[in-house]
C-alpha cells in the first residue's frame, strides 16, 4: 500500500490538511462512496500506527460492513474492489488540493463567482464581484507576471459584461490588449532567461519563438522597461546572452535592488541566483570587480531572507559568502556572519563548514596554528570543501615555511586531484595551484631571471585562481613587497 499513490499524496499532507481532507470525504456534496472514506480512515490509522498496511487488511476493512455494496464490477475480483477504492480516494485527494489551491487567493475566486454572475445576468452581483476581485489584486504587493494575468483575465471579464448590446458604446478592448501584453512579455522574458541558464549545463537548443520579436517591440517602446516584471528580466536576458554586458547587469542589479519588493520570495530567490552565477561566472574568468558585486547581490539577498530555503542555507552559499567577505577585507563582518548563519546550515554539513570557515578567518588574521586546528577538526566528505582546505594548508605551510611539509601535502594533493571526478577548467585550476606552489618553494630567489621568468609564468595563466596570492609570495620572498 506504501507504494501507492494515494498513500503516498497522504504522507505528504500536513496534519490540518489530513483533517480537512477527512471533512472533504465525509461531505456527500464531494463524496458519495463510503468504502473511499473507510479506506482514508483505514490509510491513516496505520500511519498513525506507524505500520504498513496491507492489501488483504485493507480490502477487509473497506468492505466489511454488511450494508456497503461492492462494486458491481468487482464482485469477483478482490484485487479490482481495492484498486478502484484506491482511484476514487486518488480522484478525491486531487479535487480537494485544487479547491485549497484556488480558494487560497480570494482574489481568484472573487473572478470566478463574477463569471458566473455574468452567465446568470446578474448584473449588480457581477460589478460588485469583479470590482472585488481586482481591488485585492490591487492591494497584494507584487507585480509579477501573475499579476497582468489576473488583470488581462479580469478586464476581459469586464468586456464580456459590457459588450452585451452595447456594440456601439466604449468598450474597454485597449485595457484587454494592454494587459494582455504585460502578461505576455514579463512571462515569455522569464521563461527565456531560465531557458539561457539551463543551455549553460545542459548542451541543447531551444526554440524561443515570439522572444525575438517581443525584445524589438520592448526596445520600440522603453517605457516598459519601468515595469519591473519586463524590465528585470530583459536586462537579466541581455546580460546572460551577452556575456560581457557589464552596463546592462549593472542596470539589472540597480533594479533588482530597487524593486526586490514586486515579487514573492520564491521569484526573487530566482533572480538573485541568475545574478549571482553570472557574477560567479565573471569571477572565474578573472574579473575582480565581479567579487563586490557578487558579495553586495549575497549581503541583499540575507537581509531579505531570501537564501534560506526550506529552512537551511545552502553550504555554497555559506562557503561563497565567506570568500567574497575575506577578499574584501571584511574579517570582522565574515567572522559574525559565520557564527550567526552557521546555525542555518543542514545539519550533515554544519560541522565541516563551521570548522572549515572558522579556519579561513583564522588564516586571514595570520593565526596559522588556530587555522591548522580547526582544520584538522572537521571531516571534509564534500570535494570542494576538501580542496579548499587543503589550498588554505598549502597557503600555510608555505608561509611558516614547513617546507618538507609543503613538499609532501603537495604530491598528496596533486594524487588527489587527478583521482578525482573533476572536469574542464577546475581540474585545470588546482593542478596549477600544485605547479605553481612546487616552483615557488623550490625559487632561488638570489636568480632576478628565474624570479621574472615564473612571474610571468603566473600572470599569464588563464586558469589559476590563487594567482594574488602566489604573486604575493614572489615579491615578499624577493624583497620586492611587504
Amino acid at each position: 500500500m506504501e507504494k501507492t499513490l494515494a498513500w503516498q499524496v497522504i504522507a505528504a499532507l500536513s496534519s490540518l490538511e489530513r483533517k480537512h481532507l477527512g471533512q472533504w470525504l465525509r461531505s456527500e456534496f464531494h463524496n458519495r462512496k463510503p468504502e473511499i472514506l473507510r479506506l482514508y480512515d483505514h490509510i491513516l490509522e496505520q500511519m498513525k500506527k506507524g505500520e504498513s498496511a496491507e492489501k488483504d487488511a485493507a480490502r477487509s476493512y473497506i468492505f466489511e460492513e454488511p450494508s456497503l455494496k461492492q462494486p458491481k464490477k468487482a464482485n469477483n475480483n478482490p484485487d479490482l474492489q481495492l484498486r478502484l477504492a484506491l482511484s476514487g480516494l486518488l480522484a478525491q485527494i486531487e479535487s480537494f488540493l485544487a479547491y485549497r489551491s484556488c480558494f487560497d487567493e480570494t482574489a481568484t475566486v472573487d473572478l470566478h463567482a463574477a463569471l458566473a454572475y455574468r452567465k446568470r445576468g446578474l448584473d449588480k452581483h457581477f460589478s460588485q464581484s469583479i470590482e472585488s476581485s481586482a481591488r485585492k489584486w490591487h492591494q497584494q504587493p507584487y507585480r509579477h507576471a501573475k499579476f497582468f494575468a489576473a488583470m488581462a483575465d479580469i478586464e476581459y471579464e469586464r468586456y464580456q459584461f459590457l459588450s452585451v448590446g452595447r456594440r456601439t458604446e466604449p468598450l474597454n478592448l485597449q485595457a484587454v490588449s494592454d494587459q494582455t501584453d504585460l502578461a505576455y512579455l514579463s512571462n515569455k522574458l522569464q521563461q527565456a532567461c531560465f531557458t539561457l541558464t539551463h543551455q549553460t549545463v545542459f548542451k541543447t537548443d531551444y526554440d524561443l519563438g515570439l522572444l525575438d520579436m517581443a525584445i524589438a517591440y520592448i526596445q520600440q517602446r522603453p517605457q516598459l522597461l519601468h515595469t519591473p516584471a519586463i524590465g528585470l528580466y530583459y536586462y537579466c536576458y541581455q546580460f546572460l546572452k551577452n556575456q560581457t554586458s557589464d552596463e546592462v547587469f549593472k542596470t539589472f542589479k540597480e533594479q533588482l535592488l530597487t524593486h526586490s519588493g514586486a515579487f514573492p520570495s520564491d521569484e526573487m530567490r530566482n533572480l538573485y541566483l541568475l545574478a549571482l552565477n553570472y557574477c560567479i561566472k565573471r569571477i572565474n574568468q578573472m574579473e575582480k570587480p565581479f567579487m563586490n558585486e557578487a558579495l553586495d547581490i549575497y549581503k541583499s539577498a540575507l537581509h531579505s531572507d531570501l537564501l534560506i530555503e526550506n529552512g537551511y542555507l545552502s553550504q555554497f552559499a555559506f562557503n561563497n559568502i565567506v570568500a567574497l567577505s575575506l577578499r574584501n577585507h571584511e574579517v570582522e563582518w565574515t567572522a559574525h556572519f559565520i557564527e550567526h548563519y552557521a546555525a542555518k546550515l543542514e545539519p550533515k554539513h554544519r560541522e565541516a563548514n563551521y570548522r572549515l570557515n572558522l579556519a579561513r578567518v583564522a588564516y586571514a588574521t595570520k593565526a596559522h596554528d588556530e587555522a591548522l586546528q580547526h582544520l584538522q577538526q572537521a571531516d571534509y566528505k564534500d570535494l570542494h570543501n576538501n580542496l579548499i582546505a587543503k589550498i588554505l594548508q598549502t597557503k600555510i605551510y608555505y608561509e611558516t615555511q614547513e617546507f618538507d611539509a609543503l613538499d609532501a601535502h603537495l604530491q598528496s594533493m596533486q594524487t588527489f586531484i587527478r583521482r578525482q571526478r573533476i572536469f574542464g577548467y577546475h581540474k585545470t585550476n588546482y593542478l596549477n595551484i600544485v605547479k605553481f606552489a612546487k616552483k615557488l618553494a623550490n625559487l632561488n630567489f638570489n636568480n632576478r631571471a628565474e624570479r621574472i621568468k615564473l612571474a610571468e609564468q603566473i600572470a599569464a595563466e588563464p586558469h589559476l585562481t590563487e594567482r594574488e596570492w602566489l604573486l604575493e609570495q614572489l615579491n615578499y620572498r624577493a624583497g620586492l613587497g611587504t
